[in-house]
């Protein structure tokens, strides 16, 4: 099987749905299915120098639309070399190109008689982009229009031709059926999302992340990984964090450090009750948003500079911020998956989530975090309720956290359901 995916940018910063691509194509290819990428990049992007599979940068796309020129030719030379065309998010160019496309293509092996020849089947992978969130949240009243207006032009030609619609969990394809009509799919199909396995711990990986935070010597940690951006609850984050912890803080220094190997993963232990500081790591700290949160974190009372803003971590420092936290934490407003949760969940990880985190009914039934909703309270309570487990109850907490991601989130059983459900 040849599969082409179709994504408006392969770009780390832009977040999970490329990463997810990065995550895939190496199992898939073990298992025989050949994968390339086009993508509407600049070709001289550093980013793509690194990928083992070939990648197609037609690039760079202009305006907000992402448009490029270049796609539509591309695509009508190379339809006839793949069986399954994945389309990933959409109310950009790329979506819209390959749809409108496919459906010339077709005309024109029938217009000349071109029986046999081959037509690749096509999915379209939104990766949440059809959440109600994004049609109420606050700020996205233009925004909101302007999609109900590309609904009804273009998008929902996109959806409801496709061959079917993946999702990455079952409370994406749920809510993905609320906010726009008509919303008729020919297949709505839960093919999950799976990473690879995080490498193991070394102490190299200590070390790269203590050199981004060396104020962390020998302290607990509470880790946020991720986008600095509105949806992700940061703001409540750090004011929670500051109203619970401000008048508990220790000294530092008062903490003594342990570490010990739960199925050769390290997991950092603190031998007294002290509050964890509060990294807040992630791309966007020169945005406004950035700008503003970090501010609010200087101006939080008695904090004693128990917030770090590394910015983002990748490679070893990233591992090592993983593997030494007592647990990692985001009370996002929406988040369709969450890699990093997952990431958190293989290094055995606790998760403390909100419920508008689409995975966490599975990681509560699982017992690998704690879910509470996606406010200033429901954040201070997963702050307190973690704080109030018992050492024994945190280390099992941290076991089934690695038991949900072996069952319900590695790259291998994702990928043979992405195989399984492709195919006709």
């Amino acid at each position: 099987m040849r599969i082409l995916r179709v994504i408006a940018s392969m770009n780390p910063i832009s977040g999970g749905p490329c990463q997810g691509i990065r995550n895939s194509v190496p199992e898939l290819e073990r298992q025989q299915v050949y994968n390339e990428v086009v993508c509407l990049d600049d070709p001289g992007a550093a980013f793509l120098l690194y990928d083992a599979f070939p990648i197609h940068a037609l690039g760079p796309a202009k305006g907000p639309w992402n448009y490029s020129g270049k796609l539509v030719p591309w695509l009508m030379d190379n339809f006839c070399r793949f069986d399954i065309i994945i389309v990933h998010g959409l109310w950009l160019y790329h979506s819209y190109a390959v749809s409108k496309t496919l459906n010339i293509y077709k005309s024109q092996l029938n217009k000349h008689n071109e029986e046999g020849a081959k037509v690749p089947k096509l999915f379209v992978m939104p990766h949440g982009m059809l959440d109600p969130y994004f049609q109420k949240a606050a700020g996205r009243k233009l925004k909101a229009v302007r999609n109900w207006v590309y609904w009804k032009l273009i998008e929902r030609k996109v959806v409801n031709e496709a061959d079917g619609i993946l999702f990455t969990c079952e409370e994406e394809l749920q809510l993905a059926r609320l906010p726009f009509h008509p919303y008729h799919p020919k297949r709505e199909i839960n093919v999950g999302y799976g990473i690879t396995a995080p490498p193991l711990f070394n102490p190299a990986m200590r070390n790269a992340f203590l050199k981004k935070c060396p104020e962390l010597e020998n302290r607990p940690y509470f880790l946020f990984l991720s986008r600095i951006h509105e949806k992700k609850g940061v703001d409540f984050l750090i004011k929670a964090y500051s109203e619970v912890v401000s008048t508990k803080l220790k000294p530092k220094g008062e903490c003594s450090i342990a570490s010990i190997l739960v199925d050769n993963a390290k997991i950092s232990e603190f031998q007294d009750n002290e509050w964890p500081v509060l990294v807040i790591a992630g791309p966007g700290l020169e945005t406004s948003y950035g700008v503003t949160i970090q501010q609010l974190a200087a101006d939080s009372i008695n904090m004693n500079n128990s917030v770090l803003f590394p910015g983002m971590l990748t490679g070893d420092a990233k591992w090592g911020a993983f593997y030494g936290c007592e647990a990692f934490v985001l009370p996002s407003h929406q988040e369709n998956f969450g890699i990093a949760v997952a990431e958190a969940l293989a290094c055995f990880k606790p998760v403390l989530i909100s419920n508008k985190v689409n995975i966490w009914q599975e990681v509560e039934e699982k017992g690998g975090g704690i879910v509470t909703d996606d406010s200033l309270e429901g954040t201070k309570d997963l702050l307190n309720s973690w704080q109030a487990l018992s050492k024994k109850e945190k280390q099992e907490m941290s076991r089934k956290a690695r038991k949900a991601y072996e069952e319900l989130f590695a790259i291998e059983p994702h990928a043979a359901r992405l195989l399984n459900s492709t195919k006709f």
